[in-house]
């Protein structure tokens, strides 16, 4: 049961480095007793399998130590990430009867005596193991849900099951670089797979690059679309010794193949190109040097593995060369926490719907060509344009309110909105940006708002967004 191949790795990895903070190394016995002495916490505090336990900490070894922790004991896991407003922190909070893990209640977990007993996993199959909240750009994060059944499918952890292009990243890994929260999905998985290679997580908490890459040595990173871009302008322009990198994980929207090509030009056959989503974990994964051996796969975001199953379907739902992807994985979610409707909207019949167009091609490789969902793909972060258009169109100033996505240098795509004034009114960006910091937070906030005096109008008469891109 998940976690216990984690604790028995970290239990045999005796002195060898698992986790790097600064000159703070801790090696794989200290990481195990860590774990012992916040799990005996947990259970001190009434923790018990199917409890709640919210974690709001940063990147730190104690961090890590207690999510592995709440799992070992059975806990019903989530993560307050970084970035969200008050009011939605304060409407997670509520849902969930979860005990709140902060920066001073770690400090008192990490201070429990340790047994010096090998933990042994206590969750359930059935019973909720983490609820993955999303960016909140609907208004209020989405949570979720997966079973400590479907996290002990997982391939993370487990040598033996890793497909052939994670074989690969797998032995890039030697030093894993970790940033931003412990409660992203990409970077808790990757972080396992990291310590499941024999290989160390490295804490960044200035994430830059490349500079960060070189300050820690990193061998492997997750990096968005937008920071990859400009790291090929960086190594083009002023180049750094980058010899050591031999993993770059591309998180968020699909690279352009031109600009894959440059990147494994400039940076070397260091790209992995990927496509996953939150309800799914990873659904495919191209490795550099298939790109670089073929276009076909260049244009892809590569094939699934083969426990993974793919559904392309029309309108109508029949199957067809071209249309909307369905997924089945392992461990896939298996609903929204609290919210029947949206479940019953995306998880049908043992399948997810991505809400992606896609096609796949006789080779296999998976090509996307659209989304079916009116969202932007922010420095990774999924942004719906629904709720930045129903916050601009309650202002007073504001008659009518339309967003749209652009691709981006810096973030991949950005957010642009456009608005028409109120008749005898006039639109000024600043307050409307600070309405939507304070209502859907910094993610959501468009880098251009520009006034219209019309929308201009598709030939069904209804508004043509498409026209404004």
């Amino acid at each position: 049961m998940w976690p216990q191949a984690v604790l028995d790795r970290l239990e045999s990895d005796g002195d060898r480095p698992v986790f790097e903070d600064g000159d703070r190394i801790v090696d794989g016995s200290g990481m195990a007793a860590l774990i012992r002495r916040m799990a005996a916490g947990l259970r001190s505090a009434g923790v018990a399998p199917g409890d709640g336990v919210a974690l709001q900490v940063g990147v730190v070894p104690e961090a890590f130590a207690a999510t592995i922790a709440a799992f070992a004991v059975g806990a019903r896991v989530s993560g307050i990430r970084p970035g969200l407003t008050d009011e939605q922190r304060r409407h997670l909070l509520s849902r969930d009867d979860a005990l709140l893990i902060d920066a001073p209640r770690l400090a008192e977990l990490a201070a429990t005596p340790d047994d010096r007993v090998p933990l042994v996993a206590a969750g359930r199959p059935g019973d909720i193991a983490r609820i993955i909240y999303t960016s909140g750009s609907t208004g209020y994060p989405k949570g979720c849900v997966q079973t400590y059944a479907a996290m002990t499918a997982a391939w993370a952890a487990h040598p033996d099951r890793w497909p052939p292009p994670i074989r690969d990243l797998a032995s890039r890994l030697r030093r894993y670089l970790v940033f931003g929260s412990l409660s992203s999905q990409v970077m808790l998985e990757y972080g396992v797979l990291t310590l499941a290679a024999g290989g160390t997580m490295v804490v960044a908490h200035s994430p830059d690059f490349p500079g960060a890459l070189v300050r820690h040595r990193a061998t492997a990173s997750v990096i968005t679309v937008g920071k990859l871009y400009q790291l090929v302008r960086d190594q083009r322009e002023k180049p750094v010794d980058l010899t050591h990198l031999g993993a770059l994980l591309v998180s968020g929207s699909p690279v352009e193949p031109g600009r894959l090509a440059e990147a494994l030009d400039v940076l070397g056959p260091v790209v992995f190109h990927g496509y996953g989503q939150t309800e799914t974990g990873m659904i495919t994964m191209v490795t550099p040097t298939e790109m670089l051996a073929s276009e076909a796969a260049l244009a892809s975001v590569g094939r699934p593995p083969a426990v993974t199953q793919l559904s392309i379907r029309d309108d109508a739902g029949n199957p067809a060369l071209e249309g909307e992807l369905f997924v089945r994985t392992p461990s896939q979610a298996s609903g929204y926490w609290k919210d029947p409707a949206e479940t019953a909207e995306v998880f049908a019949g043992g399948w997810v719907r991505t809400r992606d167009l896609a096609r796949v091609g006789d080779d296999g490789y998976l090509r996307l060509l659209g989304r079916i969902r009116d969202v932007i793909i922010v420095n990774a972060t999924l942004v719906h344009a629904g709720p930045i258009e129903r916050v601009l169109a309650g202002h007073p100033d504001v008659a009518e309110a339309y967003v749209v996505g652009r691709p981006d240098e810096r973030t991949g795509e950005a957010i642009h909105a456009y608005v028409v004034p109120t008749a005898g009114r006039t639109t000024t960006p600043g307050p409307l940006r600070r309405l939507i910091v304070e209502r859907l937070g910094e993610a959501s906030v468009p880098l251009t708002i520009t006034a219209i005096d019309r929308v201009p109008l598709a030939p069904s008469g209804k508004p043509d967004k498409q026209a404004l891109t």
